[in-house]
């Protein structure tokens, strides 16, 4: 048995840019089911993973992103009126795969993201120009297409059979560095991982050990069998380089988001549970009685909502969904939020001291209020800020909480009174000059109304309100 050598990257954020195309009208064939292949035995997996870098690597591509970018000048010659700003290529390198023959690209949203020319590299290095059919900032996804007339390119197959296990082989492929088209190993080192404390469903990742490092973002993690079971994203790591800490988009995500661009969608519907959930801990199940600190506790309901009319009430448990185990609150977030709508699951609950199983059906959030987005100008302190009615809908786009309670969104800051002000999106209007104001509307009523130049803003930020006073 031949001796390998194997050299271990990381992935880093790489922020470039994308003007996202947002809708494809084609007719598109389905993406292709996954096959159990290679290796055929134990044997030849423990001796050599060549077998499955040969099916798998073919449809892992390098993606380039250049975009156009202003640079100021001297800021002491500016205070002359001398000097220009100057005009300057910024790129980024990463990697993508090939899911649908018919050339549709799934890769992260940060190696495209605002990107003006994009190149797409195959294995046998011919180069194609591509667009962006959706992008997906908040699970970090995009996904392109190149015209490749009637040739059938070489694919992956979306496994998201969920079977995936913590210990499992994988292998990590893509360019890190931009030195090549390379392949390492490790194992699956921890499934749902989240870095969101609250348990967006959109950062629920496969952990894994398999080097990856700059330029891998986008790449492929593949199982034994060479189909994909994730989309390489970023890595935990103090110097930049692998650390053996790296996370995947898990397939579950990405068939959503590939299904979504190749129907045409605008956007990515995620469905919600329709209550809020926090993750039970050890002094939680301490006063519960529950023997360990495991699954999602219902904090609140939401009235008519999915989880309402499923029959969850305040204070269940919940322990299962389809029969896997809810580790914790991200676990059962990421399992609704991966069906599609009209989907159903079934969640097992600890209700005092029994447990039941309840059927609950996927379903998109309301868009209730309407968004009314409003770009505010005027001498007021919102003077260049965007805001919108707060909705589910709107709290699961922009992924916060959609009981945050009835108030008016800032969405975005440019120039003006409310950048200095210091407004910041996120922040949640609550009150002007001690006038509710629950909708833009009100919002408008009260600014138009005008207050001379001193105005009182009660904003909520973090989960704390803030009152601040201001003069315009």
């Amino acid at each position: 048995m031949r001796a390998y050598r194997v050299l271990i990257p990381a992935l880093a954020l790489l922020a470039a840019c994308s003007d996202p195309v947002a809708k494809s009208t084609a007719q598109v064939p389905p993406l292709a089911q996954p096959t159990r292949a290679a290796p055929g035995d134990a044997l030849t997996m423990k001796s050599s993973f060549a077998p499955v870098v040969k099916r798998a690597a073919p449809a892992v591509v390098n993606i380039s992103s250049k975009r156009l970018v202003r640079q100021r000048a001297d800021p002491f010659w500016e205070m002359f009126g001398m000097g220009a700003p100057r005009e300057r290529i910024q790129g980024s390198l990463g990697s993508g795969v090939i899911v649908r023959a018919d050339g549709v690209i799934v890769t992260n949203n940060h190696v495209v993201e605002g990107g003006q020319e994009i190149t797409v590299a195959l294995a046998d290095r011919r180069e194609f120009t591509a667009r962006v059919l959706l992008a997906d900032p908040r699970t970090d996804l995009a996904i392109l297409k190149i015209d490749v007339g009637n040739e059938r390119l070489p694919v992956l197959a979306i496994d998201d059979s969920g079977e995936a296990q913590v210990g499992d082989l994988v292998l990590a492929i893509g360019d890190p560095f931009g030195v090549g088209q390379t392949v390492t190993n490790g194992i699956i080192s921890a499934l749902n991982r989240t870095t969101d404390p609250s348990g967006d469903a959109a950062n629920a990742y496969i952990q894994t050990d398999a080097a990856i490092n700059p330029g891998n973002s986008g790449g492929a993690l593949v199982d034994m069998d060479g189909d994909l079971i994730g989309v390489n994203s970023f890595i935990l790591s103090r110097s930049g380089t692998s650390s053996g800490v790296g996370f995947a988009v898990p397939a579950a995500i990405v068939r959503r988001v590939v299904e979504t661009a190749a129907g045409g969608g605008v956007a990515v519907i995620r469905p919600w549970l329709g209550a809020r959930t926090q993750t039970v801990t050890g002094e939680i199940a301490r006063s519960m009685g529950l023997s360990t600190p495991q699954g999602a506790l219902v904090a609140d309901i939401w009235p008519n909502g999915p989880a309402a009319r499923a029959g969850l009430r305040q204070g269940d448990v919940i322990v299962s969904v389809d029969g896997r185990p809810a580790v914790d609150a991200a676990a059962v977030s990421y399992a609704v939020s991966s069906r599609r709508p009209g989907e159903s699951l079934k969640l097992g609950v600890r209700r005092g001291a029994r447990e039941e199983t309840l059927t609950l059906r996927a379903e998109a959030p309301p868009a209730t209020p309407a968004k009314d987005q409003q770009l505010i100008s005027g001498r007021n302190p919102f003077d260049g800020a965007t805001v919108v009615n707060l909705s589910p809908a709107v709290a699961g786009e922009l992924g916060l909480d959609p009981f945050l309670g009835r108030g008016v969104l800032v969405t975005n800051i440019s120039r003006g009174f409310a950048m200095n002000a210091g407004l910041r999106p996120g922040d949640l209007v609550k009150k002007i000059n001690g006038r509710e104001v629950g909708t833009v509307r009100e919002l408008m009523g009260v600014l138009g109304a005008g207050a001379g130049n001193q105005w009182q803003v009660t904003i909520e930020r973090g989960g704390q309100e803030i009152t601040g006073n201001f003069r315009t």
